[in-house]
């Protein structure tokens, strides 16, 4: 499978770019946070690239880059002060396995890393463009953004409204899914609109797939506890739509997602087939 052929690259990709760093309980927490994961966004790095004739070997760099990226920033969001998670992926969260200090030290050097593997010659010349995306979709205009709206709506005085809670999520998940959907565009220099499109459809439906799966999916599957939101009384697309109408919801975007790829043709079957797995997963 394509899915699983991504995978096993990206994780030698990254072991590669481990392998001089020292012994010490940080770089152990690295490569534990590193572990597992379906590696979506390492694919659409790489298929976006493909529908513009880059080679796998090409992008690859970048597709490690954006799996580094996500690392970080579930192990900066199991953490106490923000959504003190006990599991992830089935397994204890950085901070419970070590202590919140390498954890924090852990996803410092893991954003780090993201940054060093965008700066690879491998993906040519236009690698400044894409260092500056992968920092602005990671900062205060979008994962910075939609943890702290996230935190903020916990104390809030009411519950988000649906464009509140679709304004969070755009930054918190839809803007390294962004990067990713994009990453192959800026490589070859070519027009983004189309890919961003697509992307800005899929992380939506990404999200609402989540919200689903947190109502009524299986936590074994799911790796990690579920419910959360719910329990804490926070609003999410299930809570303010209804399950049968956040669904029909889910589907509309993925429909849109791939309405998008037309301009690529058969070229984009895979990307098509990533929006349809975002809505019909179990995990």
């Amino acid at each position: 499978m394509r899915l699983a052929r991504v995978q096993r690259l990206v994780q030698e990709t990254i072991e590669g770019a481990l392998a001089f760093h020292p012994d010490v309980p940080v770089v152990h927490a690295m490569r534990y946070a590193l572990q597992g994961g379906k590696r979506l966004r390492a694919l659409l790095v790489i298929e976006s690239a493909r529908v513009h004739g880059i080679a796998e070997d090409e992008a690859l760099s970048a597709a490690a880059a954006v799996e580094a990226l996500h690392a970080y920033s579930l192990v900066h969001d199991d953490l106490p002060a923000m959504d003190d998670d006990d599991l992830r992926r089935g397994q204890p969260t950085v901070h419970r396995k070590w202590d919140e200090a390498t954890a924090i030290l852990a996803g410092d050097a893991l954003q780090s890393l993201a940054f060093e593997l965008c700066c690879d010659p491998a993906l040519g010349a236009r690698r400044t463009e894409l260092v500056a995306a992968l920092a602005k979709a990671a900062g205060a205009e979008g994962m910075v953004l939609g943890q702290a709206l996230d935190i903020a709506a916990e104390t809030a005085p009411a519950p988000l409204s649906l464009d509140e809670i679709s304004r969070l999520q755009d930054a918190k998940t839809g803007a390294l899914i962004g990067f990713a959907a994009t990453a192959g565009a800026i490589l070859a220099g070519a027009d983004r609109a189309p890919l961003a499109a697509y992307a800005r459809a899929l992380g939506l439906a990404f999200q609402i797939a989540d919200d689903i799966l947190d109502v009524e999916g299986d936590p074994a599957k799911a790796g990690k506890k579920l419910g959360k939101d719910a329990a804490a009384g926070k609003a999410t697309f299930v809570s303010l739509l209804g399950l049968a109408k956040a669904k029909r919801r889910a589907r509309e975007l993925a429909d849109e997602a791939q309405k998008a790829l037309v301009p690529y043709g058969m070229r984009a079957d895979v990307l098509r087939e990533i929006a349809e797995f975002a809505i019909s997963r179990e995990m």
